[in-house]
Protein backbone atom coordinates (compact mmCIF):
# COMPACT_ATOMS: atom_id res chain seq x y z
CA UNK A 1 0.00 0.00 0.00
CA UNK A 2 1.83 3.20 -0.94
CA UNK A 3 2.35 6.42 1.63
CA UNK A 4 -1.18 8.51 0.81
CA UNK A 5 -3.45 5.63 1.28
CA UNK A 6 -1.96 4.13 4.34
CA UNK A 7 -1.98 7.81 6.03
CA UNK A 8 -5.77 7.69 5.20
CA UNK A 9 -6.70 4.46 6.37
CA UNK A 10 -4.80 5.60 9.38
CA UNK A 11 -7.50 8.41 9.79
CA UNK A 12 -9.92 6.36 9.15
CA UNK A 13 -9.48 4.13 11.91
CA UNK A 14 -9.06 7.54 14.21
CA UNK A 15 -12.05 8.09 13.44
CA UNK A 16 -14.00 5.12 13.94
CA UNK A 17 -11.95 4.14 16.92
CA UNK A 18 -13.38 8.01 18.29
CA UNK A 19 -17.17 6.62 18.02
CA UNK A 20 -18.57 4.61 20.67
CA UNK A 21 -19.39 1.61 18.89
CA UNK A 22 -16.19 1.16 18.18
CA UNK A 23 -14.62 1.67 21.57
CA UNK A 24 -12.49 -0.75 22.44
CA UNK A 25 -12.14 -2.84 19.40
CA UNK A 26 -8.48 -4.38 18.64
CA UNK A 27 -6.31 -2.28 15.73
CA UNK A 28 -6.62 -5.49 13.66
CA UNK A 29 -10.77 -4.56 14.11
CA UNK A 30 -10.97 -1.36 13.65
CA UNK A 31 -8.53 -1.38 10.50
CA UNK A 32 -10.85 -4.01 8.12
CA UNK A 33 -13.54 -1.60 8.96
CA UNK A 34 -11.72 1.52 7.49
CA UNK A 35 -11.74 -1.17 4.36
CA UNK A 36 -15.10 -0.72 4.50
CA UNK A 37 -15.64 2.30 4.97
CA UNK A 38 -16.12 5.62 2.45
CA UNK A 39 -16.21 9.37 3.21
CA UNK A 40 -18.76 12.06 2.27
CA UNK A 41 -18.70 15.86 2.46
CA UNK A 42 -22.05 17.11 2.75
CA UNK A 43 -22.53 21.26 2.38
CA UNK A 44 -24.76 23.16 5.10
CA UNK A 45 -28.37 22.10 4.31
CA UNK A 46 -27.61 18.80 2.31
CA UNK A 47 -29.14 15.94 2.84
CA UNK A 48 -27.39 12.78 3.22
CA UNK A 49 -31.01 10.68 2.79
CA UNK A 50 -35.00 10.74 2.22
CA UNK A 51 -37.25 8.72 3.98
CA UNK A 52 -37.71 5.82 2.42
CA UNK A 53 -34.01 5.82 0.70
CA UNK A 54 -32.70 2.20 0.53
CA UNK A 55 -30.00 1.62 2.78
CA UNK A 56 -26.52 1.49 1.84
CA UNK A 57 -25.06 1.54 5.62
CA UNK A 58 -24.76 2.96 8.51
CA UNK A 59 -23.01 6.67 9.17
CA UNK A 60 -20.56 7.82 11.96
CA UNK A 61 -20.42 11.66 12.36
CA UNK A 62 -16.59 12.77 11.86
CA UNK A 63 -16.95 16.35 11.87
CA UNK A 64 -20.24 18.67 11.73
CA UNK A 65 -23.63 17.75 12.84
CA UNK A 66 -26.90 15.99 11.26
CA UNK A 67 -30.49 16.85 12.10
CA UNK A 68 -32.46 13.59 11.42
CA UNK A 69 -35.99 14.02 11.54
CA UNK A 70 -39.17 13.06 9.71
CA UNK A 71 -42.33 15.28 8.17
CA UNK A 72 -45.36 15.04 9.51
CA UNK A 73 -48.34 14.96 7.54
CA UNK A 74 -48.91 18.67 7.62
CA UNK A 75 -44.94 19.02 6.72
CA UNK A 76 -43.86 19.94 9.55
CA UNK A 77 -40.39 18.93 11.09
CA UNK A 78 -39.84 16.72 13.72
CA UNK A 79 -36.89 16.20 14.91
CA UNK A 80 -35.65 13.17 16.28
CA UNK A 81 -31.73 13.71 17.04
CA UNK A 82 -28.95 15.61 16.28
CA UNK A 83 -25.67 13.51 15.93
CA UNK A 84 -22.63 15.63 15.89
CA UNK A 85 -18.88 13.89 15.94
CA UNK A 86 -18.24 10.63 17.30
CA UNK A 87 -22.02 9.72 16.77
CA UNK A 88 -23.47 6.88 14.75
CA UNK A 89 -26.91 6.29 13.34
CA UNK A 90 -29.21 4.41 11.57
CA UNK A 91 -27.40 1.13 12.45
CA UNK A 92 -30.71 -0.61 12.53
CA UNK A 93 -31.52 -0.22 9.07
CA UNK A 94 -28.87 -2.70 8.30
CA UNK A 95 -31.69 -5.27 9.60
CA UNK A 96 -34.40 -4.26 7.21
CA UNK A 97 -34.67 -3.63 3.51
CA UNK A 98 -37.43 -1.08 3.94
CA UNK A 99 -34.82 1.93 3.75
CA UNK A 100 -33.90 5.06 5.96
CA UNK A 101 -37.12 5.69 8.19
CA UNK A 102 -36.40 9.34 8.55
CA UNK A 103 -34.38 11.88 6.71
CA UNK A 104 -31.14 13.43 7.52
CA UNK A 105 -29.35 16.98 6.95
CA UNK A 106 -26.42 18.39 7.61
CA UNK A 107 -26.57 21.61 9.85
CA UNK A 108 -23.59 23.16 8.78
CA UNK A 109 -20.50 21.75 6.72
CA UNK A 110 -20.19 17.79 7.65
CA UNK A 111 -18.15 14.63 7.20
CA UNK A 112 -19.19 11.52 7.50
CA UNK A 113 -18.14 7.78 7.33
CA UNK A 114 -20.63 5.42 5.46
CA UNK A 115 -19.45 1.55 6.90
CA UNK A 116 -20.91 -0.04 3.51
CA UNK A 117 -24.04 -2.42 4.69
CA UNK A 118 -23.08 -5.80 2.84
CA UNK A 119 -19.47 -5.64 3.34
CA UNK A 120 -20.58 -4.95 7.08
CA UNK A 121 -22.74 -7.54 7.49
CA UNK A 122 -20.33 -10.15 5.92
CA UNK A 123 -17.53 -8.75 8.33
CA UNK A 124 -20.48 -9.72 11.47
CA UNK A 125 -20.24 -12.91 10.38
CA UNK A 126 -16.70 -13.25 10.83
CA UNK A 127 -16.49 -10.92 13.85
CA UNK A 128 -19.49 -12.10 15.88
CA UNK A 129 -18.41 -9.78 18.87
CA UNK A 130 -19.02 -6.62 16.85
CA UNK A 131 -22.58 -8.01 16.36
CA UNK A 132 -22.43 -7.16 20.67
CA UNK A 133 -21.48 -3.96 20.30
CA UNK A 134 -24.25 -2.87 17.71
CA UNK A 135 -26.73 -4.59 20.05
CA UNK A 136 -25.63 -2.22 22.87
CA UNK A 137 -25.19 0.96 20.77
CA UNK A 138 -28.73 0.52 19.31
CA UNK A 139 -29.96 0.08 23.20
CA UNK A 140 -28.39 3.40 23.82
CA UNK A 141 -29.83 5.10 20.77
CA UNK A 142 -33.30 3.90 22.19
CA UNK A 143 -33.02 5.29 25.47
CA UNK A 144 -31.90 8.45 24.19
CA UNK A 145 -35.25 8.30 21.84
CA UNK A 146 -37.40 7.23 24.52
CA UNK A 147 -36.41 10.20 26.57
CA UNK A 148 -36.86 12.77 23.75
CA UNK A 149 -40.12 11.51 23.17
CA UNK A 150 -40.93 12.13 26.94
CA UNK A 151 -39.46 15.41 26.94
CA UNK A 152 -41.55 16.14 23.97
CA UNK A 153 -44.92 15.39 25.08
CA UNK A 154 -44.34 15.78 28.80
CA UNK A 155 -42.51 18.95 29.29
CA UNK A 156 -43.14 22.83 27.93
CA UNK A 157 -40.11 24.83 25.82
CA UNK A 158 -39.36 26.07 29.23
CA UNK A 159 -39.05 23.15 31.30
CA UNK A 160 -36.86 21.45 28.53
CA UNK A 161 -34.25 24.38 27.85
CA UNK A 162 -33.91 24.28 31.93
CA UNK A 163 -33.18 20.79 32.00
CA UNK A 164 -30.39 21.27 29.49
CA UNK A 165 -28.81 24.04 31.09
CA UNK A 166 -29.34 22.58 34.17
CA UNK A 167 -27.69 19.38 32.68
CA UNK A 168 -24.16 21.38 31.28
CA UNK A 169 -24.04 22.96 34.69
CA UNK A 170 -21.28 21.44 37.20
CA UNK A 171 -22.62 21.89 40.49
CA UNK A 172 -26.82 22.56 39.87
CA UNK A 173 -27.63 23.29 43.67
CA UNK A 174 -24.92 26.27 43.72
CA UNK A 175 -25.86 29.92 43.74
CA UNK A 176 -22.45 30.67 41.39
CA UNK A 177 -22.78 31.87 37.57
CA UNK A 178 -22.05 29.17 35.39
CA UNK A 179 -20.68 30.35 31.77
CA UNK A 180 -21.89 27.57 28.72
CA UNK A 181 -20.38 27.72 25.32
CA UNK A 182 -23.18 27.02 22.11
CA UNK A 183 -21.68 24.16 20.47
CA UNK A 184 -24.24 25.03 17.88
CA UNK A 185 -26.29 28.02 16.11
CA UNK A 186 -29.14 28.90 18.69
CA UNK A 187 -31.73 27.69 15.77
CA UNK A 188 -29.75 24.12 16.16
CA UNK A 189 -30.54 23.86 19.90
CA UNK A 190 -34.34 25.02 19.17
CA UNK A 191 -34.61 22.02 16.63
CA UNK A 192 -32.64 19.91 19.19
CA UNK A 193 -36.04 20.71 21.90
CA UNK A 194 -37.94 20.51 19.46
CA UNK A 195 -38.99 24.14 18.98
CA UNK A 196 -38.69 26.96 16.25
CA UNK A 197 -36.26 29.74 16.73
CA UNK A 198 -39.23 32.24 17.50
CA UNK A 199 -40.45 30.41 20.67
CA UNK A 200 -37.34 29.61 21.93
CA UNK A 201 -36.27 33.48 21.14
CA UNK A 202 -39.51 34.20 23.23
CA UNK A 203 -38.29 31.28 25.95
CA UNK A 204 -34.49 33.25 26.28
CA UNK A 205 -36.27 36.45 26.68
CA UNK A 206 -38.47 35.26 29.38
CA UNK A 207 -35.26 33.62 31.29
CA UNK A 208 -33.49 36.96 30.82
CA UNK A 209 -36.24 38.86 32.13
CA UNK A 210 -36.97 36.40 35.20
CA UNK A 211 -32.98 36.75 36.28
CA UNK A 212 -32.35 33.21 35.45
CA UNK A 213 -29.80 34.12 32.32
CA UNK A 214 -27.72 35.93 30.40
CA UNK A 215 -27.21 35.85 26.61
CA UNK A 216 -24.22 37.19 24.57
CA UNK A 217 -24.08 35.80 20.95
CA UNK A 218 -22.69 31.92 21.61
CA UNK A 219 -22.51 32.21 25.21
CA UNK A 220 -24.98 31.67 27.90
CA UNK A 221 -24.74 32.49 31.16
CA UNK A 222 -27.14 30.62 33.99
CA UNK A 223 -26.74 33.25 36.88
CA UNK A 224 -28.05 31.25 39.74
CA UNK A 225 -27.89 27.19 38.92
CA UNK A 226 -29.60 26.51 42.07
CA UNK A 227 -32.84 28.69 41.19
CA UNK A 228 -33.03 27.13 38.18
CA UNK A 229 -32.89 23.57 39.59
CA UNK A 230 -35.61 24.55 41.98
CA UNK A 231 -37.66 26.01 38.88
CA UNK A 232 -37.40 22.14 37.41
CA UNK A 233 -38.71 20.83 40.95
CA UNK A 234 -41.47 22.92 41.06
Amino acid sequence: MDTLAEMKRTALVAALRSCQLFQGLPPADLRALAGITVTRQLAKDEYLFHEGEPSRGFFVVRTGALNVHRLSDAGKEQVIHIFRAGDSFAEATLATETGYPAEARALESTQVLRVQKHEFLALLRRQPELALRMLSSMSQHLKVLVGRIEDLTLKDVETRLANWLIKRCPEPESPSPVLIELPMTKRVLAAELGTVSETFSRTLAKFREQKLLSVSGKTLQVLNPARLSAMLRA
